[in-house]
């Protein structure tokens, strides 16, 4: 069995900054402050340049995210379904209620739902126009 030697998802990471970012209704610059990272740092992530380790640490202090959950390893198997993460923190936010955040759980697993249908029929699609 070959494993697959684990990756940092740079991107997964950077998307789940700028959602916390923009949950706590900040700028990049205020981001900056409050997290002691230079602004010439988050300007360089926003054109896919990786931080330092300082940096990351830093930012991952800030945002409550944890780097090891964006390490990914092709043989390592989902730990938990992705509608059971966002259930989860949306359960968690203690910013929304329980009614909003069923709401907006609905709205996601809906929308979950269709696109991976969409994505499967689309497979299907291109499976089938291939030639031999």
């Amino acid at each position: 069995m070959t494993e697959k030697h684990p990756n940092f998802d740079f991107e997964g990471f950077y998307k789940a900054l700028d959602a916390t970012r923009e949950s706590r209704n900040l700028t990049w610059k205020q981001v900056s402050v409050e997290s002691f990272v230079g602004p010439s740092t988050l300007a360089r992530m926003a054109q896919n340049r990786r931080p330092d380790a300082d940096g990351l640490a830093a930012l991952a202090a800030w945002s409550g995210l944890n780097p090891a959950d964006f390490v990914t390893n092709q043989a390592k198997a989902l730990v938990t379904e992705p509608l059971a993460n966002i259930s989860m923190a949306l359960r968690n936010d203690p910013r929304l209620g329980t009614k909003d955040a069923e709401a907006i759980e609905k709205i996601v697993r809906t929308a979950y739902t269709s696109l991976l249908q969409t994505g499967k029929r689309t497979k299907k699609r291109n499976t089938s126009t291939r030639s031999p």
